[in-house]
């Protein structure tokens, strides 16, 4: 860690993507596809073309459609890279782009501390958060335990909100 990182947690920090962290990122979102890539019958080099591919798609559509958004890293202990988070802190709602987590490090509580975090800070200046989440992801489990609700539907993705109800307002 370089000094620049926020503390979300006990033993959780973000810092600010920097064009050295792209072997990094790009190993995140590869373990988002793993198990979709396991059942098609392509090289070890076709596989990683293929996410290289829809990495470089995925970035420029948050550069496009999010150019204010925040890219970070999160770090465990401040010396372990084990994921992603992408937000929009828009002026109506903030919106996360990518929350990830490598597989080795998930159910450790990581998630749930960012996203209580968020919640918080979301919280103090009365707005959502939104998210998109396809159908099938078990993060949709964590996501509706810290209270978030499926507010629409695109496809298989589910548009789930959390918003700061009056009862957890007045107990702050």
């Amino acid at each position: 860690m370089t000094g620049s990182e926020r503390v979300v947690g006990d033993r959780i920090a973000l810092r600010a993507v920097s064009v050295s962290d792209e072997p990094f990122l790009v190993s995140v979102y590869a373990s988002t596809r793993a198990a979709e890539l396991a059942q098609v019958p392509w090289s070890a080099e076709q596989k990683d073309a293929f996410v290289r591919m829809q990495f470089a798609a995925q970035q420029q559509h948050y550069a496009t459609e999010y150019p204010e958004a925040a890219h970070d890293i999160v770090w465990l202990d401040g010396a372990i890279p084990v994921g992603r988070l992408y937000l929009m802190r828009g002026e109506e709602a903030f919106h996360i782009l990518d929350i990830t987590i490598l597989p080795q490090y998930r159910s450790r509580g990581i998630g749930s501390c960012l996203l209580r975090s968020l919640q918080e800070e979301a919280g103090k200046r009365g707005r959502p958060i939104t998210i998109y989440v396809e159908s099938f992801n078990p993060s949709l489990q964590l996501f509706r335990q810290l209270g978030f609700e499926h507010v629409a539907e695109k496809g298989f993705h589910l548009l789930l909100q959390w918003r700061l109800s009056a009862n957890a307002a007045s107990v702050r």
